[in-house]
């Protein structure tokens, strides 16, 4: 109860900000100031009570990081049981010859009834609980804690590449990555601390040995030269009081070490540690088969303790049956569940008829997952998959201008069981195998060595990558690796093929109710335009040509009103596409190079602009009546001035005659797809054009 009242003074004291100087204080009145034993009494018993709930929180804490203060903790908790050695050694050496409760009940129970009055005894036990927590305990949590600073700060730059990856894709908000970013730096603050904080604890088990050998020492001359003891009585005094002094040091002592090692070793999850510990160790089955039919074989050895061992392997068999048992329930179920949609229903001979319900439509989007894939996309399995889907229909949406239709996810069981497929309009557009229970570490160009692992290549971009296991990630990071997820890798390939086909899904639909948004601020303007001067098709089309050279369509107003200007000279869908990509000029140049002033540019040489353009004015169909080895020249050189422009960080601008854009941006568009083709006209006036390399033929 007093430990209890103790605790929640502090918290009281802590909630008003005086906590810390008043613990302070009182660790100092403890050193100068002689104490009471009544009062020793109560500071051992908070002291007990305070290193047993440290280790209680290390144990009940989801992540290490929500135990920041720990490094703090183990400091004030170190001082507070020195202060106590000090305050204790001085009423042992000035009171211990009034006899064993001159230091107080606790010191004289842990040395009377604990080690029941033998030094001898309390000499080993002290030993004993001194050699656990110093060399095994503290020694192995002092490695543990340098070694994992050392990788947390090393992995520093991967992490931060990774949250700029996933921000980059549309995994993440603004918001999400400065919470993320905040997040690194806090481990990397937190495992730095505790590499110091593991010092301390050692330092403390260091401090414990040599104050018990100068207290006995100590006390045996004080009680025989200052209080007139005879040597074994002044030996056996003083030597069961600081025993007694010791052991009550050492115990929150091998607490807090052992609170120490928990939170070093533990792994960066969101998981309670005691079902981390038993989902993994005993989560086995095959290992717990194997543990029953050993322990079986040594109980039926003659000698042996049989009915102990007979006992542990029967329970370790049994509970090896057991969970074998569930799991093939657990299949058996997710079979019926996956094959449940695709079963046909029982139809009464009278009922045969066919309805337009039985023909199954398309969805615009789709994915499809194995059946070993399916908790990525089960939210009441943890899965984060639909987030993160939503996360990059969100960024999509916002980046195109229009609503990105939503994802409709099932289960195949013609697919393999890692394997997932997104559909556009039913039609395959990537097909790819993730491994639920790893991580995916993909080389960007620039690592420092090797993992072990399945090779593979990220889907979305084609680098090459290794699937990990996931205690490997921080070493994959301190290498140079990004390291990500499988509903990320699944995310991320889903982003590329959206924006890589963002033409294709905008529908009619759509562009009514981006015309319907518009007229709700402007209704002349699109009332003049639709279906007065366009018909609704062609305005998608236009949009749609828009969308496939990667233009955004989010500045609506100013797209209707191109259209609406120029619709008197044209109806031809290509012809108003660069009408209203001259209006766009200032947006598409700001995207392709930003805020800079300059336009770093490719352009033709004149011989070769003047061969273009007499072949397109001479055929029907533009760029028909060029010259086979001249286009696969062209396209060389395309191919290989973008690639120079991308390693020297600046942005690949083609710039070229109006006549001969909308050609050419077909003709490159699969051989530079971060090449960018602008109209002279295209250019505001505000920007300076610097020429980069003229090709030739």
């Amino acid at each position: 109860m007093a430990a209890a009242g103790a605790l929640e003074s502090l918290k009281q004291l802590g909630r008003r900000g005086v906590g810390a100087p008043v613990v302070m204080l009182a660790m100092l009145a403890m050193v100068m100031l002689p104490m009471p034993p009544f009062l020793l009494d109560m500071l051992f018993s908070f002291n007990i009570a305070l290193s047993l709930v440290i280790l209680l929180a290390v144990i009940y804490v989801m992540r290490p990081l929500e135990f920041a203060a720990f490094p703090t903790v183990v400091l004030m908790a170190t001082l507070l049981r020195l202060a106590l050695n000090i305050a204790s050694t001085r009423v042992v050496l000035l009171h211990g010859h009034d006899g064993p409760g001159a230091a107080g009940k606790v010191i004289e129970a842990f040395g009377e009834f604990v080690i029941g009055g033998n030094f001898a005894v309390g000499f080993v036990v002290f030993a004993i609980l001194t050699i656990i927590n110093f060399v095994v305990v503290t020694k192995g949590a002092t490695r543990v804690s340098e070694v994992t600073a050392r990788f947390t700060l090393d992995a520093m730059p991967g992490k931060q590449m990774a949250i700029d990856a996933d921000l980059n894709a549309g995994l993440l908000t603004q918001e999400q990555a400065r919470e993320r970013r905040q997040e690194v730096r806090e481990e990397a603050d937190f495992y730095g601390s505790m590499d110091g904080a593991s010092k301390f604890v050692r330092g403390d088990a260091t401090a414990g040995i040599l104050i018990l050998f100068i207290n006995v020492i100590g006390g045996f001359f004080v009680g025989m030269f200052q209080h007139g003891l005879p040597a074994g009585e002044s030996a056996r005094t003083y030597t069961l009081l600081t025993i007694g002094d010791g052991l009550v040091a050492q115990v929150p002592a091998l607490m807090l070490s052992i609170a120490t090692a928990v939170i070093v070793t533990r792994v960066s999850k969101s998981q309670d540690m005691g079902k981390q510990v038993i989902g993994q160790v005993f989560g086995q089955p095959r290992a717990l088969a194997v543990a029953g039919a050993v322990l079986g074989v040594m109980g039926i050895i003659p000698g042996m303790p049989n009915m102990a061992f007979l006992l542990l392997g029967g329970c370790c068999g049994g509970a090896a049956y057991l969970m074998i048992k569930r799991e093939r329930e657990t299949r058996e179920k997710l079979a019926e569940a996956v094959a449940e949609p695709s079963a046909a229903p029982a139809v009464p001979p009278e009922r045969m008829e066919l309805g337009w319900d039985d023909v199954a439509s398309v969805d615009p989007l789709g994915l499809e997952v194995g059946y070993r894939l399916i908790p990525l996309v089960d939210t009441h399995q943890g899965g984060e998959l639909m987030g993160r889907i939503k996360s990059v229909r969100r960024k999509l949406s916002q980046e195109f201008g229009f609503l990105v239709p939503a994802v409709h996810i099932r289960d195949n069981l013609d697919l393999g069981p890692n394997t997932y497929r997104i559909t556009l309009m039913g039609v395959p557009m990537g097909e790819a195998e993730v491994h639920n229970e790893r991580l995916m570490a993909i080389n960007p160009g620039r690592v420092h060595g090797p993992l072990q692992g399945i090779q593979t290549q990220d889907p979305a971009f084609g680098l090459e990558a290794v699937w990990i296991e996931q205690g490997q990630r921080e070493m994959a990071q301190s290498l140079g690796y990004t390291v990500v997820d499988p509903a990320t890798v699944v995310a991320t390939h889903l982003s590329h093929i959206l924006q890589s086909h963002a033409h294709e899904l905008i529908s009619h639909q759509d562009v009514q109710q981006l015309l319907d948004r518009l007229a709700q601020t402007a209704p002349k303007l699109v009332e003049d335009l639709v279906p007065k001067r366009l018909s609704l098709g062609v305005v998608v089309k236009v949009l749609q040509n828009l969308l496939a050279e990667r233009v955004p369509i989010r500045n609506m107003r100013s797209i209707v009103e191109s259209l609406a200007e120029n619709a008197g000279q044209s109806q031809d869908p290509g012809m108003l596409t660069a009408a209203v990509r001259v209006a766009l000029g200032r947006q598409i140049v700001q995207e392709i190079t930003g805020l800079g002033t300059e336009v770093p540019v490719i352009t033709l040489a004149p011989e070769l602009e003047q061969i273009l353009m007499n072949s397109l004015s001479g055929g029907g169909v533009a760029g028909a009546a060029v010259e086979p080895g001249l286009a696969d020249r062209l396209q060389q050189s395309v191919a290989d001035a973008a690639r120079r422009q991308e390693m020297g960080g600046e942005p690949a601008v083609l710039l070229v005659p109006p006549q001969l854009r909308p050609w050419l941006a077909r003709f490159t568009r699969h051989v530079a797809q971060n090449l960018h083709v602008l109209a002279y006209n295209e250019v505001p006036d505000n920007r300076r054009v610097r020429l980069v390399q003229a090709l030739g033929r």
